[in-house]
């Protein structure tokens, strides 16, 4: 390629946008498939109107901003690829869905008997996304919700023992759609995700009482479990499942066995038996983890510890 192709390359790529580019970018999209509502100052509701099959994502404008020019959240391309109708209710800054504008726009799509258009409706967050997800299911009664990582509230009478969200205490989760598990009473089937071991995470998701929910485990992906089930190819197929309703515990652990491949998995596994003093129990990861891959560093350690005074067999 000349330095003169080069030149055409680079002003073929798509610039990055600010602020008002992605909000006009949403809005044509919106607009030109089904539908665009600003709810607010900090709160976009985008709808695409395809199949019978809804998918209800919570995303975040900063999140959208972050991404590489030219591309969108994985829920969105997923959606028009499998001919589902898609619904992204767009929050900027921490939230957590509880303007009036938006409960609002729920307020009026149930007025409207709009989630009875479709045959299946699925509630789709992670984190603060998962809360809204949880919360507003409510609103369209036989739907699916998968939540990674879901709260059940910051109200701090409930969750005080929650102390990330500090500042998110003084919104109002006492009002309508604000304690999510109750707000599931109507859903056909719950979903859960979560790291048993990040402990908020886990009180949180105790809340989740009911006799439809499903739990999933995803152990030692700490706070970034939609992130890393991403990059395992693991999230799709859930959001596939749960949108064909084929999703189970049986689903969920054929695929969590591509944790086995996934390198940032072995490596906190690894961490955490270095942390707890378990030589013989490092030496069993970096023999599974070499035996199936190339991983020169699993592999350095192990001689390592072979090489040690303590036996490890």
């Amino acid at each position: 390629m000349t330095q003169s192709d080069n030149s055409i390359a680079e002003t073929l790529e798509p610039a990055p946008l600010d602020r008002a580019g992605w909000l006009s970018l949403l809005r044509q999209m919106g607009e030109d498939s089904g539908g665009f509502d600003a709810l607010g100052d900090h709160h976009w509701a985008v709808f695409n109107e395809d199949g019978p099959i809804l998918v209800i994502s919570f995303d975040r404008l900063e999140d959208i901003a972050a991404l590489e020019p030219g591309t969108m959240p994985q829920i969105f391309g997923q959606a028009t690829k499998n001919g589902w109708s898609h619904l992204s209710l767009i929050s900027e800054g921490k939230t957590w869905y509880r303007d009036p504008p938006v409960i609002a726009h729920i307020d009026r799509l149930v007025d409207e008997a709009f989630f009875d258009n479709f045959d299946r409706v699925v509630f789709y967050g992670a984190g603060m996304g998962a809360y809204a997800a949880a919360a507003f299911s409510v609103a369209a009664p036989g739907a699916t919700v998968l939540a990674v990582q879901p709260r059940a509230t910051l109200d701090p009478s409930v969750a005080g023992w929650d102390t990330r969200n500090m500042a998110a205490r003084r919104l109002d989760f006492t009002h309508r759609y604000g304690y999510a598990p109750d707000m599931i009473d109507g859903a056909a089937q719950v979903f859960t995700i979560h790291d048993p071991y990040c402990r908020a995470d886990a009180m949180h998701v105790a809340l989740f009482r009911k006799s439809f929910v499903t739990h999933f485990k995803a152990r030692f992906l700490g706070d970034h479990v939609a992130q890393s089930l991403g990059e395992m190819g693991v999230l799709p197929k859930l959001v596939k499942a749960a949108c064909d309703g084929t999703l189970t515990q049986e689903t969920y652990t054929t695929l969590w066995r591509e944790r086995r491949n996934f390198g940032n998995y072995l490596r906190w596994i690894l961490r955490a038996c270095m942390d707890a003093d378990r030589p013989k129990r490092e030496a069993m990861v970096c023999r599974s983890v070499t035996n199936r891959m190339r991983a020169p560093a699993f592999r350095k350690h192990l001689e390592k510890l072979e090489k040690t005074d303590e036996a490890v067999g």
